[in-house]
């Protein structure tokens, strides 16, 4: 059994020292005086310091892990002891990934994809941290095989004009919040009150509310890009995807990463699909994520992006060229016409929109009346939503579409994020039909393939019923000739 690195352990001491220099210098240098407000943050380093030291010295000690021909065992714990052991042919990724101060020490952390099927016994496996060619060991083992750096094709790399793709983002607003925060409490150790100096900026009760907001707004704003842009140059930065020839067939690989870099690896024989969305208040700009659809690959979350996705936020036009060299052939999925929807799919989502406006309409109206604190006619802004709900019921029919072309069905729907999906049909393992009331009013049904790759499920919401059992019938050949008996008609 192997053991982690030792280097693990003094470099959380050295951060934690490193980040008292602050507080030390403001201290020390330029006698600041110890209030409280100074003090606590330090303290409270210090003690996430020690705390994170000894923990990674408990966890060197009691953490090992190997690998045999067959499989990958990892046993861990102090008080509770787990062992891991996870079948070689499970394992779908290896990320690996490596902070700064990681770098600086030779460190890497290596996580090893298995599906994260929790309920079967199998789990992400992480090794953290390992030294760098012990990580570059373990992916070139586990991806069974070495693979040769001349045989690698490269699919695409950074382009900086992908950065105003990322800038607009409400994250702008939270980035900029964390950074006056960091900002005010690090000049208050060396006695620089940041609120004060910005008031002394101008005569705020002579500019008015009005001004003062709006240029509150911009400065948060563009405070806010900045951070967007040094926190998409650090994580992006040197991006490429390239697919790379190993011992079992070819892989997806990006890399990329300034302070942290990160390389995932996605084996092509898990390949199912390709994944685009179009969030909806970037569509005007052409944006698009693109993830591919793989079997036992992270799924979208919080935090970092998921193993998933292939590329950062960019043009559509490159997302779809992408897509068709991920997917090779000559079916070209993405550039298929798709079939619409019936108009009664409009309908459904247009008496949605104005059943909740009601509803709302009616809460606020309540309030109106029973709470006298609140001011008159609030109740107005119920009805004063309905155009955009509707609006957005139409955005969403517009969204609305499927076809089946050559090896793969492609779906498409969503409302704050359109979603095409090409899957592979080989890949479906199941077909679900769901009607709501509503749907059976209108003989609308929504179809649903289940797969064991990406999210699991792929859906066609409100198809005809008679479309829907064709559209699944015509994906999958004989999968459901046993159970139609009688396919129902277009209405």
């Amino acid at each position: 059994m192997r053991r982690l690195d030792r280097r693990m352990i003094w470099v959380d001491a050295i951060q934690m020292v490193i980040s008292l220099i602050p507080t030390v210098v403001a201290l020390a240098v330029f006698k600041v005086e110890p209030r409280p407000q100074v003090i606590w943050p330090a303290a409270l380093v210090a003690v996430l310091g020690v705390v994170t030291a000894v923990n990674d010295l408990f966890r060197w000690l009691k953490t090992r892990y190997r690998v045999t021909p067959d499989r990958v065992e990892v046993r861990t714990g102090l008080l509770v002891r787990s062992n891991l052991s996870v079948p070689r042919d499970r394992i779908r990724s290896v990320e690996s990934t490596a902070n700064l101060k990681q770098r600086l020490a030779g460190l890497r952390v290596v996580t090893i994809g298995t599906g994260r099927h929790a309920s079967a016994g199998e789990a992400t496996i992480e090794l953290n941290a390992v030294r760098r060619e012990t990580a570059e060991e373990l992916r070139r083992l586990l991806l069974r095989g070495a693979d040769r750096p001349d045989d690698a094709t490269v699919l695409a790399e950074l382009r900086w004009r992908w950065l105003l793709y990322n800038l607009v983002n409400i994250w702008a607003f939270l980035t900029a919040m964390f950074v006056i925060w960091s900002a005010y409490w690090l000049l208050n150790n060396f006695g620089v009150e940041l609120d004060t100096w910005v008031l002394g900026l101008a005569d705020w009760e002579a500019l008015g509310p009005g001004v003062t907001i709006a240029v509150a707004t911009a400065a948060v704003g563009l405070i806010g890009v900045a951070g967007l842009v040094i926190g998409f140059v650090t994580e992006f930065w040197e991006f490429r995807l390239t697919r790379v020839r190993t011992a079992a067939g070819t892989a997806l690989r990006t890399t990329n990463g300034l302070l942290r870099t990160r390389e995932v690896n996605r084996d092509d024989n898990r390949l199912r699909g390709v994944h685009i969305g179009e969030p909806l208040f970037w569509r005007w700009m052409g944006a698009a994520d693109t993830a591919v659809i793989s079997t036992g690959l992270a799924k979208a979350g919080m935090g970092a992006e998921p193993a998933s996705t292939i590329l950062p936020r960019g043009p559509i036009a490159e997302a779809l060229r992408v897509a068709r060299l991920v997917l090779g052939g000559d079916d070209r999925p993405f550039e298929a016409p798709l079939r619409p929807h019936p108009r009664r799919a409009l309908r459904r989502r247009v008496i949605w929109a104005l059943n909740t406006t009601g509803a709302l309409t009616v809460l606020l109206l309540w309030l109106d009346l029973t709470v006298e604190a609140l001011p008159g006619g609030l109740w107005l802004a119920g009805p004063g939503v309905a155009p955009v709900a509707v609006l957005a019921a139409v955005v969403a029919y517009r969204a609305l579409g499927h076809t089946v072309h050559g090896r793969y069905l492609v779906t498409r729907s969503g409302l704050l994020t359109r979603s095409t999906d090409a899957l592979d049909r080989s890949a479906v393992i199941g077909w679900k039909f769901r009607q709501s009331l509503l749907q059976r009013r209108l003989n609308l049904v929504t179809v649903i393939a289940t797969t064991a790759a990406g999210y699991g499920r792929y859906k066609a919401p409100d198809l005809d019923l008679h479309d829907g059992v064709e559209f699944a019938d015509r994906a999958t050949p004989d999968m459901l000739t046993p159970f139609i008996t009688r396919i129902p008609p277009r209405r």
